[in-house]
């Protein structure tokens, strides 16, 4: 691993426990009546409903245990920072692009039970997840069938989870007129820290920094993905 590559470095017992943490708050989130009584209504997220998005906030949660269950995927194992860099398309889609329509069409398959079965499928997966993921090696290659010809290790794509729970948990609590919730700091540590390389990625050091640092001198947005 080059030192570049460190930098996006988080993994171990660490990441696995704040991974569990952030994927049961988020749910609870989804088990809130107003969750259920917005359903069908349109979410804070452009073309997203709160069905879809809720859909879209867990449906790797809901992919994971049988991926963990699959044999070893053939794929070759790539670095997140390649991952993000150079790989994902969907990180400078706009909300119109092709492939932003079909993360949402994903979403909305994904919850198209109903809010009560999805709730069921998630508490399901998390219950089983809690036991499964201890056990695996953080170098355990996982890949999602829908992704390209490579892979990522385990902790690496549990990252990338806790980022996409943390901000759709905003993005749904702020779409049915919930509170945020309040994610521990072992869970928000990582998620700023990914963010910034992101943002770094987009805006180019100087006006993070400026973003962080300099209200007087800060660009009208900071944002990476």
């Amino acid at each position: 691993m080059t030192d570049t590559e460190e930098l996006w470095n988080w993994r171990g017992e660490r990441i696995r426990e704040a991974f569990a943490q952030a994927a049961d708050i988020a749910g609870e989130l989804l088990a809130d009546p107003a969750v259920a009584a917005a359903w069908d209504r349109p979410s804070a997220l452009r073309h997203y409903s709160v069905r879809g998005l809720s859909g879209h906030l867990f449906w790797p949660e809901l992919a994971l245990p049988g991926l963990l269950a699959a044999p070893v995927p053939a794929e070759p194992v790539i670095p997140l920072r390649e991952y993000y860099l150079e790989r994902v398309t969907w990180l400078d889609a706009d909300a119109d692009a092709p492939v932003s329509g079909r993360i949402r069409q994903g979403g909305e398959t994904t919850a198209a039970d109903g809010h009560a079965a999805l709730h069921a499928r998630v508490h399901e997966a998390l219950v089983l997840l809690r036991t499964e993921l201890p056990k695996a090696p953080a170098s355990r290659p996982v890949r999602v069938p829908s992704w390209g010809d490579w892979s990522l290790e385990l902790d690496d794509f549990l990252l990338t989870r806790l980022m996409e729970l943390v901000v759709h948990a905003d993005d749904l609590a702020c779409s049915v007129g919930l509170p945020t919730p309040e994610f521990p700091e072992q869970v928000t540590a990582p998620v700023v820290a990914l963010l910034a390389r992101l943002a770094v990625r987009r805006h180019g050091p100087l006006d993070v920094i400026r973003g962080l640092a300099r209200a007087e001198r800060a660009p009208a947005s900071i944002a990476g993905i």
